[in-house]
């Protein structure tokens, strides 16, 4: 498994990551912590996880801690009061055992109002910063889903340490603003922030029968997810990719990226029209489906 430099954190992070959504919502509990077991033999070393994501910290807080020597935990909320904030983060550190946790994240930020509220006088920016200050917290994230606009805003009021969000080669089918990622990679790259990655294996909404716990319709044949996953990580400078939301993904996301291979510009070109000829297209803006 290849590893990257997480941007001015200076962490070491395999190129995929566990990402907790997967293995909290999972109906069979053993199977979810297996998953994850067998995603740390292979040597992944980065968790991505949540309060909301189902039971992923209650099931997986014995693990965490087990590992933590040599897991890089990366934490999310969806919390934008300084209370309500510092509740979760308690909360968090006691499921999972630990005194402090590498990378906290405000989760899936979709407004300007969102950020007013997270940067106010009573706002969950305060609480993040009292959390680095005392040693619980070592970097401050920020993860944007729906609009890069939101991303780039953000970027202009604080200087986050790490961004996650969609870098896929469907987002490219139909460039827009709030799913062009590239604008957000030129930042990163400039200020060295490290870059976490989601939606890779994305290719479109669910339009009819839904098969996996990911809340889009993903490629899910190994050509197209070796595809999917060299185009994400070709894009510089991300570090990593957080695997998708549906554990029966997690074998064939795992083979590629140990047979990792970065793509030529032209293979990347390439990539987005065969993908756009199956009938790929981005998340959003949520208008391309109506």
């Amino acid at each position: 498994m290849e590893y990257r430099r997480l941007g001015r954190t200076g962490l070491k992070v395999s190129i995929l990551t566990i990402g907790g959504y997967g293995p909290g919502v999972y109906p069979d509990i053993h199977q979810a912590i297996n998953a994850v077991e067998s995603a740390l033999n292979e040597g992944l070393n980065m968790i991505d996880i949540a309060p909301s994501y189902g039971d992923a910290e209650v099931r997986l807080g014995p693990l965490i801690k087990k590992y933590r020597e040599r897991i890089v935990i990366a934490e999310k909320t969806l919390e934008r009061s300084y209370e309500g904030a510092w509740r979760e983060l308690r909360t968090t550190l006691s499921r999972f055992g630990v005194n402090s946790i590498d990378i906290y994240q405000f989760h899936a930020v979709s407004s300007l109002d969102e950020l007013d509220k997270i940067f106010g006088e009573n706002g969950a920016m305060k609480a993040f910063l009292e959390a680095r200050d005392q040693g619980i917290v070592k970097f401050i994230g920020i993860t944007v889903h729906s609009d890069m606009r939101i991303a780039l805003k953000a970027l202009e009021m604080f200087d986050f340490d790490t961004i996650l969000i969609p870098v896929y080669a469907a987002a490219m089918v139909m460039p827009r603003p709030e799913n062009d990622f590239r604008p957000i990679l030129k930042v990163a790259m400039d200020r060295d922030i490290g870059v976490i990655a989601i939606k890779s294996i994305a290719k479109k909404r669910y339009e009819g029968e839904k098969k996996y716990t990911t809340w889009y319709e993903p490629f899910d044949n190994q050509e197209d997810i070796d595809k999917a996953v060299w185009y994400t990580l070709s894009q510089e400078p991300v570090a990593t990719y957080s695997m998708a939301g549906d554990v029966r993904l997690w074998p064939m996301i795992l083979s590629a990226g140990k047979r990792f291979k970065k793509l030529s510009i032209e293979e990347q070109k390439k990539i987005i029209d065969e993908f756009k000829a199956k009938g790929a297209k981005p998340l959003f803006p949520e208008t391309l489906y109506k």
